[in-house]
């Protein structure tokens, strides 16, 4: 073999060793904000006064994190190790792939800035800013060249399992990130999406569900089918199964959105048809599952001496059950007893810290070695890793269960004279704070394993032995290499790309494009005002102080909420809204029907101290609201985006919006100058918030 040969034939395992290491990095980030997040649950005054540092700033960064920096990185980096050697081919291009990589960690960095300091769309997920979501679309479409380059070069014709589950992963997310985060800028770092109310909801958990199936599932399915009978140095337990597994998952999944939108007023024919797919996922999620611990068969004795193996085996379980239980919420009765719960924070982590997690503990335990040509520092520790993070989870998911159940049902608890046997929220809060402190020591020992595994790897990477040489990676490329005869579509990548995008796209059109006209769904009897100029500054404000994560605003049409709440919401009620607030989390009572139940002066006191209104409340304090002003310089430049995108402004109502704006600030400032407040708040920002609150249910007329 020449040199040429060996230069172009070697694989780039520098790339897999830059993932693998910035993964651990951005995971300690993840984990440590995800604590720091549930103890403030726990024990309000950690929210700390700083307003970058509350519940409502931090979550999203935590969920950012956990996806996108933890899991992302571990995705790209076990997809181009095994890429590479399913392929027998290098990487198309190291300048593509070095500029993904800083790519992605600048994507991370600027969420991590942004997010603290309040620069959010508001959608779960998806909150990052324009300008960042057009980097992350630059930055996928460089990924998907290089993956799909490499692809078009490869020398092994058959593609493997696990390559199928990777273009999928590819194409989905590039829909999905680009339908959901189309939005118009009106300044340099915030916008509003083109979507409002219903088709916002629709468009958001089509996007959020799948968010959670084409980036957490199709691509760990892929390293699973390649890790699993690498590391048992044995085939995948039934070809076939894996063949059905996959086209079945990829077709039924893109349905199962509306799952997350139940008993709202979203339409029943999508409800029902989110239900239904969502019932039929079981099937193909299970066979994966089935196929990843088969392989395990005749092995079983081997488990115990091997860690790695034990987190394998423990991630597909967890899949497993994650796989069920996600049906069994999407079931009507079952849904109005857990959505809005933290039943569905213990499903989402039980998937996260057990699926995904022990996944890319077990990649990486195995990957680390071979990468540095050495031997794991300790199995001992790698086992002790094991058992800190199942007990954590076990103790987080049991926790979080718990106490969605005991939420669920006090909340739905009427007596016999047909009135609520628990009036007040705050009861169903308190009732569960002593989970919530269970819930952190389960993310604190999951910490802690993952402490002892940052350790081991230090350890492996420097006792690393001379690399490979050129001459010797390259036979190790070729060795074994043959022209395999590939089974039908598995050999031709265009055609199977094609039409697994198209698998994708028919649910997609099916549910999203009937709702495009959204007024065949909204009573003509019922019109619906826009929110004046200063209410809608206070609502990006209470979008950017991130309410919507403990507050809904969508009432459902079930006995109890009616009492609690008021009529169930209306399609009409969130028309005009950009984004939509339906919410997906109760820590705090739904909020649809708030405006004009409480005095001005009530949501004053409440939104600097909390504690004055309701003595056992977890909500942060907003006392910088009483003390940063409002810009008013923006307000035009937001109704006239507003619209634009068919919010029923008039041009008067545009031009003069910061004159009226301040007009009304101004009354409701000199209101509560009547009421006692001294300071001089007429141009703050609690003046908007409390204009906005006050508007809420308040819009629609017959």
């Amino acid at each position: 073999m020449n040199n040429n040969d060996i230069k172009t034939n070697y694989y780039d395992d520098d790339i897999v060793r830059k993932f693998a290491m910035i993964t651990l990095v951005w995971a300690g980030v993840a984990f440590l904000v995800g604590l720091i997040a549930a103890l403030q649950l726990a024990f309000w005054p950690l929210n700390g006064g700083l307003e970058w540092i509350t519940f409502g700033r931090l979550r999203p960064l935590h969920t950012n994190a956990a996806i996108f920096a933890f899991a992302g990185n571990a995705i790209f980096g076990g997809m181009y190790h095994s890429t590479q050697r399913l392929l027998r081919t290098r990487l198309f291009s190291d300048t593509l792939s070095r500029i993904h990589f800083w790519g992605w960690q600048l994507v991370i960095l600027c969420a991590a800035i942004s997010l603290p300091l309040g620069f959010t769309q508001g959608k779960e997920y998806a909150e990052l800013e324009w300008p960042i979501d057009i980097l992350i679309t630059l930055v996928w479409v460089v990924f998907a060249i290089n993956f799909f380059g490499t692809l078009y070069k490869r020398r092994e014709k058959h593609m493997y399992v696990a390559i199928w589950f990777y273009i999928a992963t590819i194409l989905t997310v590039a829909v999905l990130h680009i339908v959901n985060s189309i939005a118009i800028p009106f300044s340099f770092m915030k916008s509003y999406t083109v979507w409002a109310g219903m088709q916002d909801a629709l468009v958001q958990w089509w996007y959020g569900h799948n968010a959670v199936a084409f980036f957490l599932t199709t691509p760990f399915l892929g390293l699973m089918y390649y890790y699993v009978p690498k590391i048992l140095n044995a085939p995948i337990y039934s070809y076939r199964l894996s063949i059905i597994h996959f086209w079945a998952l990829v077709f039924i999944y893109i349905w199962a959105g509306p799952h997350h939108l139940l008993y709202t007023s979203l339409p029943d024919w999508l409800q029902t048809l989110g239900m239904v797919f969502s019932v039929m996922l079981w099937a193909p999620s299970w066979g994966g599952m089935i196929n990843g611990l088969l392989t395990f068969k005749g092995r079983w004795h081997l488990v115990r001496s091997e860690p790695v193996w034990k987190f394998l085996i423990a991630a597909l379980t967890f899949y497993g059950m994650a796989t069920f239980e996600g049906p069994l919420l999407s079931i009507k009765s079952v849904s109005a007893l857990g959505h809005y719960t933290d039943w569905i924070v213990g499903h989402v982590h039980g998937g996260a810290l057990g699926w995904n997690g022990f996944m890319i503990f077990a990649m990486l335990y195995y990957l680390v070695p071979k990468l540095w040509n050495t031997e794991l520092y300790s199995k001992k520790l790698a086992e002790q890793h094991f058992w800190l993070g199942l007990v954590g989870i076990i103790l987080y998911y049991v926790s979080m269960v718990v106490a969605g159940v005991t939420q669920g049902l006090m909340w739905k608890a009427v007596d016999s004279n047909g009135l609520l046997v628990y009036p007040e929220f705050i009861e169903t809060v308190v009732r569960i704070i002593p989970l919530y402190w269970i819930r952190a020591l389960g993310g604190l020992l999951y910490i802690i394993g993952f402490v002892l595994m940052v350790y081991n790897i230090v350890k492996t990477v420097k006792s690393k032995k001379a690399p490979l040489t050129d001459t010797a990676i390259a036979n190790l490329v070729n060795e074994n290499v043959k022209d395999n005869q590939p089974r039908l579509l598995e050999g031709y990548a265009t055609v199977f790309s094609v039409l697994a995008l198209l698998a994708v796209l028919v649910g997609t059109v099916i549910e999203i494009y009937p709702t495009l006209n959204v007024h065949r769904y909204v009573n003509p009897e019922i019109t619906t005002q826009p929110f004046s100029a200063l209410e809608q500054e206070g609502r990006d404000l209470y979008v950017r102080e991130g309410c919507y994560l403990c507050h809904s605003q969508q009432i459902r049409p079930l006995v109890d909420e009616k009492l609690r709440y008021g009529d169930p919401s209306t399609i009409e009620e969130s028309i005009y809204d950009h984004p939509y607030q339906w919410g997906s989390k109760r820590t705090g009572p739904d909020l649809a029907r708030l405006g004009k139940k409480y005095p001005d002066m009530w949501h004053y006191r409440h939104m600097l101290d909390p504690r004055e209104i309701q003595p056992k409340s977890i909500m942060p304090a907003y006392d910088w609201l009483a003390k940063k002003n409002i810009d008013y310089s923006q307000i035009k430049k937001k109704l006239n985006v507003l619209k634009n995108l068919g919010v029923p402004y008039t041009d008067e109502q545009v031009q003069n919006a910061d004159v009226d704006a301040e007009a009304q600030a101004k009354v409701i400032s000199e209101g509560l100058k009547q009421k006692g407040v001294a300071e001089k708040i007429e141009n703050k920002e609690i003046i908007a918030m409390i204009a906005y609150l006050q508007a809420l249910g308040q819009k629609g007329k017959k």
